[in-house]
């Protein structure tokens, strides 16, 4: 599946994978080194930990070689219509409150500082739309009405 990210969120999990491929195998491995010469591995807590972290270290490098795989980049939405980039500001039907939120991929999402996937529910509901325009969403507490009042 392709994953759209931004060039900066592309840049910073190529710079982690390359880390992790160098210097982290380098260290895990240094530790099971360590670990396998304190003696009896059935009973080894160090060597047990060690091979937790090798395992722990290659599942996040096939999961990152995945990702950058099947990256498709993108620039920031500057139509008339929310995209990946865009910064939208919503408010509820019926409440004061407005909330701004990017739309990113799913690998830079991170609601506390207002970056919403567009795999989410809202980022997904958002996704081509115009200012003006209303839309609902489905939450746990239920479908949820909004409107866009600014597409940056």
């Amino acid at each position: 599946m392709e994953e759209m990210m931004s060039q900066e969120k592309f840049e910073e999990l190529t710079i982690e994978l390359e880390s992790l491929r160098t210097t982290r195998r380098k260290e895990v491995a240094e530790q099971l080194e360590y670990a396998r010469s304190l003696g009896d591995l059935s009973e080894n807590a160090e060597y047990q930990e060690a091979r937790e972290m090798q395992s722990a270290v290659e599942e996040r490098i096939g999961k990152l070689e995945s990702i950058l795989k099947s990256a498709k980049i993108v620039k920031g939405g500057k139509g008339d219509g929310v995209g990946m980039g865009s910064t939208v500001t919503v408010q509820k039907i019926g409440g004061e409150d407005k909330h701004t939120y990017t739309i990113v991929g799913a690998e830079e999402a991170d609601i506390i500082k207002g970056k919403v996937s567009y795999h989410s529910p809202l980022g997904a509901a958002l996704l081509n739309k115009k200012k003006a325009d209303e839309f609902s969403f489905s939450t746990p507490r239920g479908v949820q009405k909004y409107k866009i009042l600014k597409i940056d």
